[in-house]
This record gives C-alpha cells, sequence and structure tokens, in this order.
C-alpha cells in the first residue's frame, strides 16, 4: 500500500505527479451504491465531520481523532468537501478532497465520504465553483483534471444509514415512494432527488435556497419511523451547527473554520456498538483550530 500524500505536500505535487495520484485513486477509490447500510464496515465508533470547503488543516485534526491506535473507528464526510476554501490552505479544496480520497482508498472497509452539494455539481450546477480555478493555478489549463476529481468525489454515496439508528446525509430525507420499503425511495437518481438529500434547507435555519421544501420536524420524524431509524446527521445550514432539533432526531455539523462564527469548529463522535443508538449517545467536540473558544456544544 502506498503512503498517503498529505494536503501540504499535494499542493507542491507537479502535474506528471498530480496524475499519478489519480490514476492510482482511479484503480482504487471504491464505489458506494447511494443509499450505504454503514452495518457493512467493522467499527466500534464513527468520527463524523460536516462541511469542511478545502479547510485542510482541520481536516487534518479530525483524521488524527480517526486514526488513534487506541479505538477500531469509522470516518464519515457528511458532504461540500470543496469550495469556499480558506486563506491559508492554498488550493484547498484540491488537497482535502485528494488527501480524503486517499483514505478512502487506504482503508474502504472504514472510510465513507457521502456527497454534498458541492460534490453534486454536475447533477445540480452552481456558481461560485472554486474547483477549476485551484486546479488551474496548481497545474495549468488541462481542465480533465477537474472532470477526474469530480468523478471521484461522485463514488461517495448520497446517503447512509445504521440499522441500530442513524441516518447521515448532507442535507435531507427523499420523497416516499408509495406501496414500496423506505430504501426503495433512493432508487431513483434525477435532479428532483438529488436536490433534495444535497440541497435542503432545515426548516429551522435562515436559508432558504429554494428548489425544494424545507426539511420539517413532521417530515424528518415520518422519514425515520417508515426506515425504523431514530436521528439524522447533516451539514449544509451553517446557522444551526450543533444545535440539536426536533425532539433529539437531528443534528447539524461543520467542519471548518468557514463558519466558525456560527458555533465553532466540531465534528461528532457516534458509537457503533450497542444495539440501538440515539442522539443522546452522540458527542460532540470542538476543535483545536477554531481561532477562539466557544461555549459547550448543546
Amino acid at each position: 500500500m502506498e503512503r498517503v500524500v498529505g494536503p501540504a505536500e499535494i499542493l507542491r505535487l507537479s502535474a506528471e505527479h498530480a496524475d499519478r495520484l489519480f490514476d492510482r485513486l482511479e484503480a482504487t477509490v471504491p464505489t458506494r451504491p447511494t443509499l450505504f447500510d454503514l452495518s457493512s464496515l467493522r467499527g466500534d465508533e464513527a468520527i463524523v465531520f460536516g462541511d469542511s470547503h478545502g479547510d485542510w488543516r482541520t481536516v487534518e485534526r479530525v483524521v488524527d481523532r480517526y486514526e488513534d491506535p487506541t479505538r477500531r473507528r469509522l470516518l464519515i464526510g457528511l458532504g461540500d468537501y470543496l469550495d469556499r476554501t480558506m486563506g491559508d490552505c492554498g488550493a484547498g479544496s484540491v488537497a482535502s478532497a485528494l488527501y480524503l480520497l486517499q483514505l478512502a482508498a487506504r482503508d474502504p472497509d472504514r472510510v465513507v465520504l457521502i456527497q454534498g452539494n458541492h460534490e453534486t455539481v454536475r447533477a445540480i450546477p452552481f456558481s461560485p465553483e472554486c474547483v477549476r480555478g485551484e486546479i488551474r493555478e496548481l497545474w495549468g489549463d488541462d481542465l480533465r483534471r477537474y472532470a477526474r476529481l469530480i468523478d471521484l468525489m461522485g463514488r461517495g454515496p448520497l446517503a447512509a444509514y445504521h440499522p441500530a439508528g442513524p441516518y447521515l446525509a448532507h442535507a435531507g430525507v427523499p420523497t416516499a415512494v408509495a406501496g414500496k420499503d423506505w430504501k426503495a425511495d433512493f432508487d431513483r437518481v434525477d435532479e428532483r432527488f438529488v436536490a433534495e438529500i444535497t440541497w435542503t434547507d432545515c426548516a429551522a435555519s435562515r436559508n432558504r435556497r429554494g428548489g425544494v421544501d424545507p426539511l420539517d420536524e413532521a417530515r424528518l420524524t415520518e422519514f425515520l419511523a417508515r426506515a425504523g431509524l431514530t436521528f439524522m446527521l447533516r451539514g449544509h445550514d451553517p446557522d444551526l451547527t450543533g444545535r440539536r432539533l426536533f425532539h433529539e432526531r437531528c443534528l447539524t455539523l461543520h467542519t471548518t473554520r468557514v463558519y466558525e462564527r456560527f458555533a465553532g469548529v466540531i465534528y461528532a463522535r457516534m458509537p457503533l456498538d450497542r444495539p440501538r443508538i440515539t442522539l443522546r449517545d452522540v458527542r460532540v467536540e470542538h476543535l483545536d483550530t477554531e481561532g477562539r473558544t466557544f461555549g459547550p456544544v448543546l
């Protein structure tokens, strides 16, 4: 197994060495189903992080927690690894994405990178989107590398779950398919479905990006009941960072200094070693990349 090239080193790669890294990743990064069952992996705890947006300095701290040799942990990202890069991270979206993709290739039984709206840009384009510019800055005008990166990020699932309780997605839940098992809701990967999973604003948020109805308590409760699950972990709405909503059924995470002002830079530890998991079992912690100290997450 080749060593993992860190983000700072990725920013110094020549175009030739970058292409070799892309070749290796295309041969080794797993392609996940649209809805991924986390019980198929091996771990007694999951480190779950929210939107990171190219903040590779923070992503490295998350990976440190994941690689603690005293526990066998999973690493689960909730999407939006790209765009809005911090000024001290250079072409950080590219560096962070390639770093995480190497972990997904090295540890396919432990790392899951759920897609967010910034990874599903081919299905639903948006602006501003800075990854093309970062790749041009690093390796010139040949934007085939952009296509390769977006293809690799697209190998992640759109949502994940564990039969013991949690549902994880970047933003929302799908519209129910009448008369079918809840997993069939994820069989249609049209534009509206992608919008429901990756673009849905929470009703408790000030955000209203439009396109699909907000996720309110009734809709989430109905989905969780159909699926036999207990709570949702999501990202997408920075103003809800760290807030436990809808009677302990929903928690939003952001793991980037881009949105530090809302509630800090946080991630979650989720146990997987018990038959039933609720949101009260999930512990939220701050990372030391925060520029100031925030109080405990409620």
